[in-house]
């Protein structure tokens, strides 16, 4: 709450329209960020709602963004960002939505990139040491372990013909 003073829903509107502009969110943050203005349930859900109508708060809009931002800029996998929408109580329609969003071939490509990036970084340390790391690496990325093992099949015979 903002230092004891609890604002009015009249004050906290402005503030929640600034708050939805300048990036996208999902209903969960914005409930944070009204219930910290020291707002009820009641105001919190109406608030919201008017926020749902005027264009500034669309869960489908934030999902679609979010697991775009992540797969480009940090490498993510449908694993991690579905979980962490999950994480953020997004619907499973606005879920299986965002990850349609995410091409297959740049996903393929991502995959492979990251594995060949982490393989090459592990160049000092044994054939089995690598291929467990680079496994776990991709994991904690969010792969699905199919595609995992393709790529790992991939790099290991690369790998032999080149010792």
């Amino acid at each position: 709450m903002l230092q004891g003073k609890r604002l009015t829903p009249d004050q906290a509107l402005p503030k929640a329209r600034h708050f939805c502009g300048y990036q996208e969110r999902c209903h969960q943050e914005v409930k944070n960020k009204l219930f910290s203005f020291g707002l009820n349930r009641q105001e919190v859900e109406n608030l919201i709602a008017t926020l749902i109508e005027e264009d500034y708060l669309n869960e489908e809009r934030f999902a679609i963004q979010f697991a775009g931002g992540k797969f480009r800029m940090k490498g993510w996998g449908r694993g991690r960002i579905k979980n962490e929408l999950q994480q953020r109580q997004v619907s499973e329609y606005c879920i299986k939505k965002a990850m349609k969003e995410i091409p297959e071939p740049a996903y393929l490509e991502t995959l492979e990139k990251l594995a060949r990036n982490r393989w090459d970084s592990l160049n000092g340390e044994d054939k089995f040491s690598r291929l467990r790391k680079t496994q776990d690496h991709l994991l904690y990325k969010g792969y699905e372990w199919d595609l995992i093992k393709e790529v790992m099949k991939g790099l290991q015979s690369g790998q032999t013909s080149d010792e």
